[in-house]
């Protein structure tokens, strides 16, 4: 079952900590997380990484259960069942999708959401999961807009409705088997 958090700015809203910690489905000093920070390719983007991770341990995972994965080799998907969730970093999408896809990770992040692998993206980590990247990965029917001002409303919505869907930095949109939502 798809348990997916695609998050503006990561867990600046304690709501969305409390989400993905009810996601992992185990005690967080016990989780393992697969950090991804492939994206942030610029300055701008690379001062950002040590808050990604910052989440991650504030969350109560500890150091030694989180391991960085730069999109540089063929993974498995043997060794990507190790990992409870997997937290995908922002910065520049065109680069983190072109490196998902030369690596075959996209195929294996879609077989491993389906058998309750979670998934966490942050800012471009969720915006490749619309559908403004042909080439990404194809969980909201829609394009998904990122650190805006004002985000659209909490609640449940068919999103094959919209063109697409803006997320306040402390908003995410959650699928959670079939269901898509947005929480704050």
């Amino acid at each position: 079952m798809k348990r997916i958090i695609l998050t503006s700015a990561g867990f600046e809203n304690k709501n969305i900590e409390n989400l993905f910690l009810k996601f992992i489905n185990k005690s967080a000093d016990t989780a393992k997380a697969l950090w991804i920070p492939t994206a942030a390719i610029d300055d701008g983007a690379k001062a950002f990484l040590p808050k990604c991770m910052k989440e991650l341990l504030n969350a109560g995972l500890k150091k030694e259960n989180i391991t960085v994965y730069d999109l540089d080799y063929k993974m498995t998907y043997k060794e990507l069942q190790k990992y409870d969730a997997v937290y995908v970093c922002g910065g520049d999408c065109n680069h983190l999708i072109t490196r998902m896809r030369e690596c075959g990770f996209v195929d294996l992040i879609m077989k491993y959401s389906e058998n309750d692998g979670v998934y966490v993206g942050v800012s471009a980590g969720s915006c490749i999961c619309g559908t403004e990247f042909t080439n990404g990965i194809p969980w909201v029917p829609c394009k998904i807009e990122v650190h805006c001002e004002k985000g659209i409303p909490k609640g449940e919505y068919d999103f094959e409705l919209f063109k697409s869907v803006k997320l306040s930095d402390d908003q995410a949109i959650v699928l959670y088997g079939d269901a898509i939502q947005i929480a704050e």
